[in-house]
């Protein structure tokens, strides 16, 4: 009887949120009650409660789909896949801002803990298969980000761009909340497969689904950073910590995908044809603008708030062409571009903490003289943001545009093209600077943790191999959408 349990319990699709949860108690308690110096304590409890909870979802990939707890929560191959790069890109992040955070103004202990209730509200996201699951993992998501950004006091910036998040967060947060009780009232269901259905035999007024869908996809363009929502992300990205946007720029981007794939894919599929266009525009402004003002920035991370505009905008493209592919391969695009983001501001937080903070551009001149390995990291990170072969956001890129001329899309993956071409300056220019300009003379030289080091290597030589060998990830993306069948073209 107690193996029976015990197996019962191993083979709970809910285990790596439970024991997520339970890890922030001991977390805290530990945080509480356990001297230590510079939070060493916290941050090795942290990285164990990731590991286990990345092995209690990867021993998971052989239960079978099911929904639990009165079906508003759902197991998958979708969640599966999502909430194993969460963890991971979770993990990268710990690492490359422990040594950074013990010389800022910032509690460790309290950036760890937030930093895991922010995870638990992703994998929660994950996992939702009703409108308050979802509501309930968005707002654990998002308010410990808030927190983080402010987490250096007596910095006026990050006050300041921690006031601009929380305060259109909460516009955003009660746009969103009203979408979906607008989608409630006309389908009078809050699971998500209740809502389709209903939707096929709805006789509510078009105009009433219609509002809560613009609604609706105004709080996913938030969450992601989309136009014309996206006035909070040069701020914050700005503002805020190197370590904080870190994690707020990498993890939170693939759980708001999650997101517009639950409420669009899953629950909206018949709205299609009304939120399609809506999607292609915000993705069209969002990878123009995002390209285009990136230019013309010279403080770098500023630089990297709009690419990120401009990759979310191409991340967009997958949904907007509406079949199983497209949406694999946005799937398989922001899988990708977490993976350049967390290298890319990790490379940041190593050479700032060595008596340079890294600001603008120019401040990375000579990287390469100063150490070629990180210059070569740093060349694959910028080449894999700008599509360049063979890096793997070359394949993402080339598998959104396959997706696109498939759907008939022509216009929309012309003008993708033209302004990824557009967009590879900048990134080149970082490029060069790195390779054909001298560093200054006084700056002191790299000391880099090992584990670090070696977490930067591995982060950075997985896009060339997703780039080299790109097939097995992208099979099992579009195995997470084999079930879909409501083909739309």
């Amino acid at each position: 009887m107690m193996m029976l349990t015990l197996t019962t319990l191993l083979n709970f699709p809910a285990l790596p949120e439970i024991a997520l949860l339970a890890m922030i108690c001991i977390v805290l308690l530990i945080e509480l009650f356990v001297k230590q110096k510079q939070g060493d304590v916290t941050y090795m409890a942290t990285q164990l409660t990731l590991l286990l909870t990345l092995f209690l979802v990867f021993r998971a990939h052989t239960i079978p789909s099911q929904v639990i707890f009165n079906q508003h929560f759902i197991w998958d191959s979708v969640a599966y896949v999502i909430k194993f790069s969460l963890l991971i890109l979770s993990i990268f992040s710990f690492i490359y801002v422990h040594d950074s955070i013990k010389k800022k103004p910032i509690n460790p202990g309290e950036f760890y803990l937030l930093g895991l209730f922010s995870i638990l509200g992703m994998l929660i996201l994950t996992s939702a298969n009703s409108l308050l699951t979802l509501y309930l993992g968005l707002e654990l998501l998002s308010f410990p980000l808030y927190a983080l950004v402010a987490l250096q006091r007596g910095c006026s910036n990050s006050a300041e761009a921690a006031m601009k998040y929380f305060i259109l967060g909460a516009l955003a947060a009660g746009l969103f909340l009203y979408g979906l009780s607008l989608i409630y009232g006309a389908t009078h269901s809050l699971i998500i497969p209740d809502i389709n259905q209903a939707l096929l035999h709805s006789t509510q007024s078009p105009i009433i689904l219609a509002i809560g869908l613009i609604f609706i996809v105004a709080g996913i363009a938030f969450k992601l950073g989309a136009v014309p929502f996206q006035l909070w992300v040069p701020d914050v990205y700005q503002g805020a910590p190197t370590a904080v946007t870190l994690f707020v720029g990498a993890a939170p981007k693939v759980a708001g995908l999650a997101m517009a794939i639950r409420l669009l894919v899953d629950a909206l599929p018949m709205l299609h044809d009304h939120w399609q266009p809506l999607l292609a525009i915000i993705a069209f402004f969002s990878f123009g603008l995002g390209n285009l003002v990136a230019i013309v920035q010279t403080n770098l991370k500023r630089m990297l708030a709009y690419s990120a505009i401009a990759h979310i905008g191409y991340t967009l493209l997958g949904l907007v062409a509406g079949t199983a592919f497209g949406y694999a391969m946005s799937l398989f695009y922001v899988l990708m571009y977490g993976l350049m983001a967390v290298a890319a501001f990790g490379i940041l937080i190593v050479v700032s903490k060595s008596g340079h903070e890294v600001e603008n551009v120019n401040d990375l001149r000579g990287l390469n003289a100063r150490s070629p390995w990180l210059a070569f990291l740093m060349l694959i990170i910028m080449f894999s943001m700008a599509g360049i072969p063979p890096t793997a956001g070359f394949f993402a890129k080339m598998g959104i545009l396959q997706a696109l001329i498939e759907a008939h899309q022509l216009w929309l993956a012309t003008l993708a093209i033209i302004f990824a071409i557009i967009g590879s300056y900048y990134y080149l220019y970082v490029v060069k600077v790195m390779y054909f300009e001298e560093p200054e003379p006084t700056l002191l030289p790299l000391q880099i943790a090992q584990d670090t080091y070696l977490a930067l290597s591995i982060n950075a030589i997985l896009l060339l191999v997703f780039g080299l060998f790109p097939s097995q990830l992208i099979w099992l993306t579009k195995a997470s959408f084999m079930t879909i069948t409501h083909p739309v073209f």
